[in-house]
């Protein structure tokens, strides 16, 4: 076949992908604060759509879980933060949750979500939970 017998595109095959529900949409991103807002080894809570996000910055990076505790709902935000095994724990009753992947340390099989985070110029931006 020569190039001018090779047969049309098609336009279908190329504007949807074969699965769309799986496709990697951009999440939608929030900005929560300013660079410099949050004091290395802290945290604090800010309201991402209708959920409240714990947003960590430890070693000079950004972390973001669900600010809530499973065990009684204390606030993560305000729990203290290891660094040297990246992980918060929680400021009522001690449960320390790993503040990279949520998972909770004394029992990985239970976890609190996590969030995607970024710093945009001088802005935090934490991006939005799925409902």
């Amino acid at each position: 076949m020569t190039d001018s017998e090779q047969p049309p595109d098609n336009p279908k095959s190329q504007e949807d992908p074969l699965f769309p529900e799986q496709s990697a949409a951009e999440p939608n991103f929030v900005t929560v604060a300013k660079v410099g807002e949050i004091p290395e080894g802290e945290g604090r809570a800010y309201p991402v759509g209708k959920r409240m996000v714990a947003v960590f910055f430890s070693e000079g990076k950004y972390f973001a879980i669900d600010d809530f505790c499973p065990h009684q709902g204390a606030s993560l935000a305000e729990g203290y933060i290891d660094s040297a095994s990246c992980s918060v724990a929680c400021p009522w009753h001690h449960w320390r949750f790993s503040i990279d992947n949520g998972a909770w340390l004394d029992n990985p099989k239970i976890a609190v979500d996590k969030f995607e985070v970024r710093a945009m110029g001088e802005n935090i931006q934490v991006a939005e939970p799925k409902e």
